[in-house]
């Protein structure tokens, strides 16, 4: 027997009368349905995530829509049965909607049938469901036992609606309390520093959906006595006294004996007083870093120094004024990702190097630094202290990088930031056009030409994950150059050159027919392909696509064309043309890079898009910067306003993936998610 809850049915029809027709026979057998008509098929997607049906209805005179409402279904509902009604129905019909993806196809001339139909899919649906959430439940509670079990010293605490509910004895000891009812019953919330809880709550939210996997979130616990500690917490859904809950783990350290000696040898390299290294260990780290190649973007090297330190001294006096060097290590250390290396260069001046996807993302790293720094209260010998920094940026070039030479350039453009008052980044000027440039640019451009005529090129792609929990099988596609001894060659060692001397347009050629060959023949969702300036006011263009189109036979939708925000804020009528010509023919557009510019909203207006790439620059700093997160917040919503698709760019850790998802952004590309990969493809 069918329980006599309301049952929820999402009906597409035209009209009304045929819903209403369908509700009351329903009823009459027993089934107390609540149909929610949906008239039009834009509108049915959010009805499938919104309503959560048990059941899909499509009443039609010639089941015209049925594939492209069995498509919405397999995508937002894969689950769902599928009912077709029609005037007439014979064999031949139902199989052919059959094929289509509907559970049975039938008639209101046969009631009886009719009822039968919807009583036994909503049962064989319910019986599904049950034994899919048994099976789930008792795979999760073994993997409970197990971790339990494995991990019987890890700190554990349970969050229920934003409140911490339990905690054992680990926990306790760890956040330095005695006894459990000093912090259950209260928001968890207020354990933690301010500046973690937007990737927090954006963590603890994405859990209880079942769409957090096993990322380590980076927090700072409050302690008693005022001060923080540092956490790297994993979170799992759990369940307490039947309802849902969140389980907080900071695992327990088991160290061996070759770990405790790694330890103790990493210990005698670092400052004990701020844990970094001391400044000849940071060298021989920084040189054996960079005789490995950087995967992708490029490496930074930053000077960074606080300013007026003498004014500091003097007000505080030679002893106290020495606690500021370890905490304002401290904080330097605090915004820096797993993979850079910090360390002590000379007094009170750091040096870090970063690897970030562009320089615009060091810079804008760094300008964050900044802003965290002057705003920042240094408690010390009983007074609030202010200061700020100045950083000097060099880039560490790709091919036999000299490091003498990099950290003279870094120390040179920290000295004039400190020339020109201080409280600034001051990058390394590296754009004379002289002979050496020129003789540089010369071998490049032998070696790009004999690479498009040998096919020396080939594809990368970098998946873009979707932060809803589904498979879109989309990439990003990245070209690599191979030379004459089968080496890889980055795009950041030749395409400088390439733009140059003009060869941007026949790369770009090179990759659009690769990557038109690969859809035709893998299918994936979506490829991601860029274009650059030059390209994208090519007037050719157009007629050259009609062609590849023809020759390769891929489905136009898999293709997503993508230009930067800056190409087309300074061509707002050619890219509004160029949008136009790819949606004529079926293609995709986006833009990325996108809100990096003065004006990023107004663009959205102007140009025709599916796609918006959020800027990886803003990307930096995300997690606990509430102008920044306020700046996407604004760019999600503008998109969703226009439907149009939000992707972060250049993801590198999971506070800011929490952050996202909180924000609402739909799609996420970068290291976080995974490193490009290898497609085997030419152009031929």
């Amino acid at each position: 027997m069918l329980d006599t809850a309301a049952v929820p049915l999402v009906v597409a029809s035209q009209t009304r009368d045929p819903v209403e027709a369908l509700n009351s026979l329903l009823r009459r057998i027993g089934i107390p349905a609540h149909c929610t008509w949906i008239p039009g098929l834009q509108d049915l997607a959010d009805a499938l995530i919104q309503i959560n049906p048990e059941m899909l209805v499509y009443i039609s005179q010639d089941g015209a829509e049925l594939e492209m409402i069995a498509k919405l279904r397999d995508r937002f509902a894969p689950e769902l049965p599928l009912v077709v009604v029609r005037p007439q129905v014979d064999e031949d019909v139902i199989a052919q909607d059959l094929a289509l993806g509907a559970r049975d196809c039938v008639t209101f001339n046969n009631p009886t049938r009719l009822q039968a139909v919807v009583a036994r899919e909503l049962r064989a649906h319910r019986l599904e469901r049950a034994l899919e959430g048994t099976l789930r439940s008792a795979n999760d509670y073994r993997k409970q036992l197990e971790n339990v079990l494995r991990r019987s010293n890890d700190a554990i605490a349970q969050v229920q609606e934003g409140i911490l509910v339990e905690a054992n004895a680990s926990w306790l000891e760890l956040v330095g309390v005695e006894e459990a009812s000093a912090i259950t019953g209260q928001p968890i919330m207020d354990f933690f520093e301010e500046n973690t809880h937007a990737a927090l709550k954006g963590a603890l939210i994405a859990c209880l959906q079942g769409r957090w996997k096993d990322h380590a979130l980076k927090v700072h616990a409050l302690l008693p006595d005022g001060s923080a500690v540092p956490l790297d917490l994993t979170l799992s859904l759990g369940e307490r006294e039947g309802e849902s809950c969140v389980r907080l783990v900071v695992p327990a350290q088991k160290r061996d004996d070759r770990q405790l000696a790694a330890e103790l040898a990493d210990a005698t390299r670092r400052n004990p007083r701020t844990g970094l290294l001391y400044r000849q260990s940071l060298f021989e780290l920084i040189a054996k870093r960079l005789k490995t190649s950087v995967q992708g973007g490029g490496r930074y090297l930053l000077c960074i120094r606080p300013d007026h330190f003498s004014t500091i001294e003097r007000d505080l006096g030679a002893v106290e004024s020495e606690e500021f060097i370890p905490a304002f290590a401290h904080l330097v250390k605090s915004q820096l990702l797993p993979n850079d290396l910090l360390g002590h260069y000379s007094g009170t001046g750091l040096m870090a190097l970063l690897e970030r996807g562009t320089q615009r993302d060091a810079e804008a790293w760094s300008e964050h630094l900044l802003d965290k720094v002057s705003r920042h209260d240094f408690p010390l010998a009983g007074k609030s202290i202010k200061a700020t920094l100045t950083v000097g940026m060099s880039l560490v070039p790709n091919v036999s990088p000299r490091l003498d030479a990099i950290i003279s350039d870094a120390l040179d453009a920290a000295r004039r930031g400190l020339q020109r008052g201080g409280n600034q980044l001051c990058a390394f000027d590296h754009t004379d056009a002289d002979a050496r440039v020129q003789s540089y640019d010369a071998v490049w451009i032998k070696h790009i030409k004999a690479a498009l005529m040998d096919n020396r090129f080939r594809l990368v792609q970098q998946p873009v994950a979707s932060l809803q929990g589904t498979d879109t099988q989309m990439f990003d596609v990245l070209v690599r150059m191979v030379d004459t001894q089968g080496k890889e060659v980055l795009p950041s060692e030749f395409m400088p050159a390439a733009e140059r001397n003009d060869l941007l347009k026949n790369i770009d050629r090179w990759v659009i027919a690769a990557a038109f060959n690969f859809a035709a023949k893998n299918k994936p969702g979506c490829l991601f392909v860029r274009l650059s300036r030059s390209s994208a006011l090519d007037p050719t263009l157009a007629a050259w696509l009609d062609a590849q189109l023809k020759a390769s036979l891929v489905d136009p939708h898999r293709i997503c064309f993508q230009v930067t925000e800056e190409v087309a804020a300074s061509y707002v009528q050619e890219i509004r043309r160029l949008a136009s010509a790819l949606h004529e023919r079926q293609l995709r557009f986006a833009l990325e890079h996108f809100g990096a510019g003065r004006d990023p909203l107004g663009l959205i207006g102007k140009l025709q898009l599916d796609f918006l790439k959020i800027d990886g620059s803003l990307m930096q700093g995300l997690p606990d910067d509430e102008a920044l997160q306020q700046k996407v917040k604004l760019i999600v919503e503008a998109g969703t306003a226009k439907q149009i698709a939000t992707i972060a760019e250049r993801v590198e850790d999971a506070n800011t993936m929490a952050v996202l998802w909180q924000l609402g952004v739909q799609y996420l590309q970068g290291y976080f998610v995974q490193t490009p990969e290898e497609v085997v493809i030419s152009a031929k």
